[in-house]
């Protein structure tokens, strides 16, 4: 009888050599521990928030995700180094606000804990691993570059010095205003392709769509764009004005942006940041203008980079988070199939505290539309 097919994702070929992994692994887990030993006392503890998280329930939950998965191949029934760790720290059974409630084991415990479960990949690693030992791996990096990434934004919410330095930084633009480029009505590949690496399965799988003929602007809209938005007439005489951002003020008559605990001079040409969804649209649509959807923001993404200007922010879509044709979930069924309802849209791009190897085109990133905690900006398309 012929075999069944394998699962997805122990066909996500080539995977990285497991020196590459292993050096990954160090990079992102030492990143982490500094960012929770640098905590000042009292740091760990936080006012109950939808868009924050207890650091040290974080620390706790991404280490018990790198073991759940790599260790116990997401078997509940293969114990955790960690008593209780499945009751303490499975995000997809503890309720946002219940981890507020939960007697989290000490900072010490927790780094035990971690240095444990690394080193038994680390050891892993050491040997010839399979397929899918190098998908779970791989998996759970990422899943903490993103919780590393995470920090920051939360470390920004709070008001705390900056976690750690930023991976990269926009180049600033000029005065002059964004000019477009016109990209005519072409067929273009969205998704990824099989046997392309690691993928997440949001973006299962490739294939083509006829993008209609369209202008985008070449650099995100700036700070100096942004505020003549926020002043302007029309903004201010709305019943429901849009106010600026939420780390900007306004001293004797001059502007200043928070950048975690400090207040630094206004910079004008800098792509505008912490800008939600709504707030984007409503001035697009004051600017007679319209964000990209993702298949636009894409193709523009795949350019070479000095045809068009990065912003080094994640960049709203206007596009709803939603399957492509074919989807199917991989093993953690809950990284995108529950927010397939309508309520989240897709950013794409990467911001200055995503690291190099999750940067690519395809990645699709997702936010309900009134977030804006995150480093997230956003560029317009000619109507």
């Amino acid at each position: 009888m012929p075999h069944p097919p394998l699962a997805d994702h122990l066909l996500y070929e080539p995977h990285p050599d497991s020196a590459l992994l292993d050096s990954w692994l160090i990079n992102t887990n030492s990143l982490t521990c500094s960012i929770l030993k640098k905590m000042r006392p009292g740091d760990e503890s936080v006012a109950i928030d939808v868009i924050l998280n207890p650091p040290y329930w974080e620390f706790g939950h991404l280490t018990w995700f790198h073991e759940f998965w790599v260790h116990r191949v997401g078997q509940t029934s293969s114990p955790s180094l960690l008593s209780d760790a499945d009751d303490l720290f499975n995000s997809s059974v503890i309720a946002h606000r219940d981890r507020w409630a939960i007697t989290t084991p000490p900072l010490d415990v927790l780094l035990e804990y971690n240095a444990r479960v690394m080193q038994k990949t680390h050891e892993l690693l050491a040997k010839s691993i399979d397929a899918e030992q190098a998908y779970f791996i791989q998996l759970a990096i990422f899943h903490q570059d993103m919780h590393n990434e995470a920090f920051a934004y939360m470390w920004q919410t709070l008001g705390y010095p900056a976690p750690f330095e930023p991976f990269s930084q926009a180049k600033l633009a000029t005065n002059q205003a964004s000019s477009y480029i016109h990209f005519p009505e072409t067929n273009v590949m969205i998704g990824s392709e099989r046997k392309s690496g690691f993928i997440f399965d949001n973006e299962k799988w490739s294939h083509s769509i006829t993008l209609a003929a369209f202008n985008i602007s070449e650099q995100a809209v700036s700070n100096s764009d942004y505020l003549e938005f926020i002043e302007s007439p029309t903004n201010q005489a709305d019943l429901n004005p849009v106010t600026s951002p939420i780390y900007w003020k306004k001293e004797r008559g001059v502007w200043y942006q928070r950048y975690f605990n400090e207040w630094l001079d206004f910079s004008e040409f800098e792509p505008v940041r912490h800008i939600s969804y709504s707030d984007a649209k409503r001035y697009c649509d004051w600017r007679q203008l319209r964000l990209p959807n993702e298949y636009e923001l894409s193709l523009l993404m795949s350019q070479k980079q000095n045809d068009w200007q990065p912003s080094h922010l994640w960049e709203w879509t206007s596009s709803p988070f939603a399957p492509f044709p074919g989807f199917s979930s991989d093993p953690y069924a809950d990284y995108s199939q529950p927010w397939f309802d309508g309520n989240y849209q897709v950013l794409k791009g990467w911001g200055m505290y995503t690291p190099e190897r999750l940067r690519r085109s395809t990645f699709r990133n997702f936010y309900a539309p009134h977030r804006k905690d995150h480093f997230c900006g956003f560029r317009t398309c000619l109507l």
